[in-house]
């Protein structure tokens, strides 16, 4: 069997603790009757998970507590096939947690208490170095210090790496940054605050886009949820359409696209197809609940691209 791309994930890695309700209370209500479980969670270990069961080889490199959820993360990661020797433990912090409702139509709200995540630093990324220099794509989010996403962004690529950054939860990046990333990959949400362009259609997400791409981003992927993803890169703007499914929890969708467009981009597939692998990812991934467990395997992937017609 071909080896798989080698994928870098440089980000979070949290316990979430997910409540299933009728609905979302409003601020000072309670909801009672929901199911409570607890998966993992965290952004940049979603995406380390989803492109591990997609086939890539995969690197975590993130910061946990010296605590039980540590433990049974690290556990976790081994067992999915993630490589864990740059998975650092602080005995200082907590390791991350979410807390997690999802009312019945999968929509979520979502409050974190970052703890180790927060503590990572650039010189602690640099023991990575080498991983990161030989990987085929890196893969970053905003849950660690800026500092250290922007470090990693520099050293990736200048090494000639290809640097996907999904920018959430959305904080201002500087051009300094933003010119070490090849995929700027926000949702509606991040847009709008990263752009300062209210997106409520195509032609209000091309505008979103076209100023992010002028703030300095090479290329802007922008997730529309339902509608698919607007790509736009300064030369050609176009829609990748999505794939209808019956949702149940939309918590780990954009870690699974991301996770789904790493691996796709490198496998050296075009641009337009890696958004449509990953649109196919991120599909599959809210017709479950939870994060982690919602995210597909290759076989997974590989059957619902046949029963969709785009295999």
């Amino acid at each position: 069997m071909a080896k798989g791309p080698r994928i870098v994930v440089v980000g979070s890695s949290n316990t979430d603790m997910v409540v299933k309700t009728q609905r979302i209370p409003a601020p000072g209500e309670t909801v009672t009757g929901g199911t409570f479980f607890m998966p993992p969670g965290g952004k940049g270990a979603n995406q380390a998970v989803a492109a591990a069961r997609l086939g890539a080889e995969v690197t975590l490199v993130a910061k946990l507590g010296q605590d039980m959820f540590g433990d049974e993360a690290i556990e976790g990661y081994r067992r999915e096939g993630v490589l864990v020797d740059h998975i650092l433990r602080d005995p200082e912090h907590h390791t991350g947690v979410a807390l997690i409702i999802v009312d019945e139509q999968g929509e979520n709200l979502i409050a974190v208490a970052p703890g180790a995540n927060f503590a990572i630093r650039p010189e602690e990324v640099q023991g990575a170095a080498e991983r990161i220099r030989s990987a085929d794509v890196v893969l970053l989010q905003l849950e660690i210090p800026i500092e250290t996403v922007a470090f990693t962004a520099r050293l990736a690529a200048e090494a000639g790496v290809t640097v996907v950054l999904d920018p959430a939860p959305a904080a201002p990046l500087e051009g300094a940054l933003l010119e070490h990333v090849h995929y700027l990959t926000p949702n509606e949400s991040e847009a709008e605050r990263l752009s300062g362009v209210r997106v409520a259609d195509e032609g209000s997400a091309r505008k979103a886009a076209e100023a992010l791409l002028a703030a300095g981003a090479r290329s802007v992927i922008l997730t529309l949820g339902a509608r698919g993803a607007l790509v736009a890169d300064g030369r050609r703007t176009f829609t990748v359409p999505s794939f209808p499914v019956e949702a149940a929890d939309s918590t780990a969708a954009g870690d699974a696209f991301n996770g789904g467009l790493a691996v796709a981009l490198g496998k050296g597939l075009p641009l337009e197809e890696a958004v449509r692998q990953a649109n196919m990812v991120g599909a599959l991934s809210v017709t479950r609940m939870g994060a982690q467990p919602s995210l597909p395997t290759e076989e997974e992937l590989r059957a619902f691209a046949q029963s969709a017609g785009a295999g």
